[in-house]
């Protein structure tokens, strides 16, 4: 008897994880706590951004044209001067990835090509070595290249990971919003990444 009711526990379980509503698997923002999506448009999810972009009041001392990333807010901030700023949702490092420090934009590009670092390739010596630009590369639309760095702000085929600290040290966006920064941002720019 006891070896009847094993396959029948197993499907009772597939049973209850097939009607459980949509809406249970609401994700939500670390940060804010709120829904990233509805029910009604859980199917939007890899197209919405969960963190919106918009126009803020930024009091700071940078210039117009800066790039400032709060890591601890994930959020990025293209200071506009005046004032203000456009704030992103972005993905940043995972804990024991984290870092800090005053760069620049050195190189720009459309669609990149991913090479995985020899640190991460220790890591994961799964990962290809070589990855042509394209949607299922991961990073993204466009890269921005700090510095001497080996980090990137780029963006991302796993826009769910937007608003989470998950990277190896890049800076994640997704395609829509890096495309909007990479519009705006120029080779030369500062860059400031705070924790």
């Amino acid at each position: 008897m006891g070896r009847t009711r094993a396959p029948l526990y197993g499907l009772a379980c597939a049973i209850v994880a097939l009607a459980t509503p949509a809406a249970a698997l609401t994700a939500i923002d670390p940060l804010t706590r709120q829904p990233l999506y509805g029910a009604e448009d859980a199917t939007a999810k890899a197209q919405a951004s969960p963190v919106p972009r918009q126009v803020v009041s930024f009091d700071s001392r940078y210039a117009p044209g800066t790039i400032v990333v709060s890591t601890s807010e994930r959020r990025l901030y293209f200071v506009l001067g005046n004032g203000q700023a456009i704030r992103y949702g972005v993905g940043v490092g995972r804990p024991g990835f984290t870092w800090a420090g005053a760069h620049s934009i050195t190189m720009k590009r459309e669609w990149p090509d991913w090479r995985p670092p020899a640190a991460m390739l220790k890591r994961r010596p799964d990962l290809p070595r070589y990855m042509r630009g394209g949607p299922d590369n991961p990073l993204g639309a466009r890269a921005m290249y700090i510095g001497s760095t080996i980090y990137r702000i780029h963006g991302s085929n796993e826009p769910e990971t937007i608003g989470e600290a998950v990277s190896s040290g890049c800076i994640r966006m997704t395609n829509e919003d890096v495309i909007d920064l990479y519009n705006r941002a120029r080779v030369g720019a500062r860059v400031v990444v705070q924790r």
